[in-house]
């Protein structure tokens, strides 16, 4: 202990101590929930067990990912399709991106060798957009929620990574359950309407210039949900991909932190991900996902 202890009086003492245990033990856990979290390139080598999926994907062009999958990948990946895999068909509401049937889900990943408590890995090379759709499919419905490769797939490559292009088999999970699959944490319009009604923020994770409405190069109407706030989802992560520190994350969300509920959504219920990511990073599990998302939203207008 410092000499300036010395001129604390006892219950002036005890307070520090609670204090300073109180702060570390909170620094501790969210240090710990990213590396839970997260993985460094280097460290993959060190889960020979994993499942790993890439989910590379562009929005304009739908069938590069695959292509580049194709070209090569980490080795012992599959690939996953957001359009085909990690979606459900459009229809005339819910989105550009809805939801899979969360059976058919829980079935895909079982033909990938993937049960609830499966080690899985997961990367894209645009900073986390569509493997966190893929984090966020697989906590929603009850799975142990990927990792996530920090910096994604270029930073395996600068790390002295080997790609192949050899596509591995896949090692079916046996027997599956025969419980009905639910995917927890969502809302649609019409919940998203009922909790603005009271109070919840509602977070537009598009880029400010969608968000204000300057541009628009998807979907068919520009703008945003009345009285939502914006923080893209860029801003959880710098240009490379790498996750920000945890100052870096709380910069990023600001006061809002500290609302009692979060609804997050973006164009179609994908890169709102990457924020919800990051809100689970700083512990806040309690975020919402609105599914439809902008793309949802502008249907009924």
């Amino acid at each position: 202990m410092g000499f300036w202890l010395v001129h604390l009086s006892w219950p002036q003492y005890t307070r520090w101590r609670f204090y300073f245990v109180w702060r570390c033990s909170i620094v501790l856990a969210l240090v710990m929930q990213k590396l839970s979290m997260t993985i460094e390139p280097a460290d993959i080598a060190l889960q020979p067990e994993a499942v790993i999926f890439d989910c590379r994907f562009s929005l304009f062009q739908t069938g590069e990912g695959e292509a580049l999958y194709h070209q090569g990948h980490i080795p012992g990946a599959h690939y996953l399709h957001l359009e085909r895999d990690l979606s459900a068909p459009v229809r005339l509401h819910g989105g550009r991106h809805p939801l899979p049937d969360p059976n058919a889900f829980a079935s895909l990943l079982a033909d990938f060798g993937v049960s609830k408590d499966t080690v899985v890995i997961a990367y894209d090379d645009h900073r986390h957009a569509y493997a966190a759709r893929l984090w966020w499919l697989m906590k929603s419905l009850g799975f142990k929620p990927p990792v996530l490769i920090n910096g994604g797939y270029r930073a395996w490559l600068a790390s002295g990574g080997q790609a192949t292009t050899a596509i591995p088999l896949r090692k079916d999970a046996g027997k599956r359950s025969t419980d009905a699959a639910v995917f927890s944490g969502h809302c649609d319009i019409d919940g998203l309407r009922v909790a603005q009604g009271e109070g919840t923020v509602v977070v537009d994770s598009r880029e400010e210039k969608r968000f204000l409405g300057l541009e628009e190069p998807i979907d068919p109407i520009a703008g945003h949900i009345p009285a939502a706030v914006n923080r893209p989802w860029q801003g959880v992560t710098d240009s490379s991909g790498h996750f920000l520190s945890e100052g870096g994350q709380r910069a990023h969300w600001g006061e809002i932190l500290e609302d009692d509920k979060l609804i997050v959504y973006c164009g179609s219920g994908v890169t709102a991900c990457v924020n919800l990511f990051s809100l689970s990073l700083l512990g806040r599990d309690d975020a919402v996902l609105y599914a439809g998302s902008w793309s949802d939203w502008c249907s009924y207008l």
